[in-house]
């Protein structure tokens, strides 16, 4: 499959029907790499996400959006505040893995457009294990942190 970066959007996660949201969440594939995923969500946990998710925006000026490809919802993700750092995710629709990279490259373009963000970190759980193409975009391992009592692998790339 070719991507083409003009193809790739994001949007507000308002714009993804909740039952859209609910269905990805759900998928059991999801929670294979998703540590903190506990089971399938309903409703309440959409709320609760949009509104994590729109305090980060109010409280940053940046957060997460919807992902689409050909107008497709994809997934979710995007830069997020975490202390001093801006932390990189992405969660996509486990139909849509294989576009990771290209949105990956469409979001540090922008990175590196924002003064603010001097570099990225992603934090990935210790069952990530094929990381070649992040290496290849040079992302440097720094060490193992603890978020919410899971164990997670803290890289970081350099934007600025």
């Amino acid at each position: 499959m070719t991507t083409r970066s003009d193809a790739i959007s994001f949007g507000s996660l308002d714009d993804i029907a909740p039952e859209t949201l609910i269905a990805h969440m759900s998928d059991p594939r999801m929670a294979e790499h998703m540590p903190l995923l506990n089971g399938p969500w309903d409703q309440d946990d959409v709320a609760r996400f949009i509104a994590a998710k729109k305090g980060c925006w109010q409280r940053d000026g940046l957060g997460h959006w919807a992902i689409f490809y050909d107008g497709t919802y994809v997934g979710w993700g995007g830069f997020q505040k975490e202390g001093d750092d801006w932390d990189y995710g992405l969660v996509l629709r486990p139909e849509c893995f294989g576009l990771g990279m290209a949105i990956t490259h469409k979001a540090l373009e922008f990175a590196r457009s924002d003064p603010r963000i001097a570099s990225v970190t992603f934090l990935l759980p210790p069952t990530r294990t094929k990381l070649g193409a992040l290496k290849r975009m040079g992302v440097v391992f720094e060490k193992a942190v603890n978020y919410e009592s899971e164990t997670f692998l803290r890289f970081r790339l350099q934007t600025s």
